[in-house]
């Protein structure tokens, strides 16, 4: 699939670094570091416009490293990019770890990764189909 993009950061655009990679680094582009204290959140910014094809959207998803290493995280996770957005790519980032943190220009901060969707069309009912699980959520279905 191709997709039109604007890029108006000073990095390259993003690429899978696999073969069978599902998601593309995004890099923040700044033009000075930021402090990230522990619970405190931000918008990072990529530089980054795209238009996606109808019918499918972009996911911003935390980077695995990050998260684990460092605590930081996607804050609304996934992120939606829908098709009809024309706005720049920012990415919400929270630190979840009792350490500040440098964001530093260029860093790989997320991941996006482009997905189909679809759109329901609702059907108002007065009752639904039985289930075995029926209304149990939560934890109902138990730990192991």
């Amino acid at each position: 699939m191709k997709l039109k993009v604007i890029n108006k950061s000073k990095h390259k655009l993003p690429k899978y670094t696999t073969e069978l990679s599902a998601g593309m680094d995004l890099r923040a582009n700044l033009d000075v570091d930021l402090l990230l204290k522990p619970m405190q959140r931000v918008l990072v910014k990529t530089g980054l416009f795209i238009e996606l094809v109808p019918g499918y959207e972009a996911q911003v998803r935390p980077r695995s490293g990050l998260a684990f290493k460092k605590g930081i995280t996607v804050l609304n996770s996934p992120g939606t990019i829908d098709a009809d957005y024309r706005g720049e790519i920012g990415v919400i980032l929270v630190n979840l770890s009792d350490d500040d943190f440098i964001i530093t220009d260029g860093e790989r901060i997320a991941q996006m990764v482009i997905s189909k969707h679809e759109q329901a069309i609702w059907n108002e009912v007065d009752s639904l189909e039985n289930s075995e699980r029926g209304s149990g959520g939560f934890g109902s279905t138990g730990v192991k």
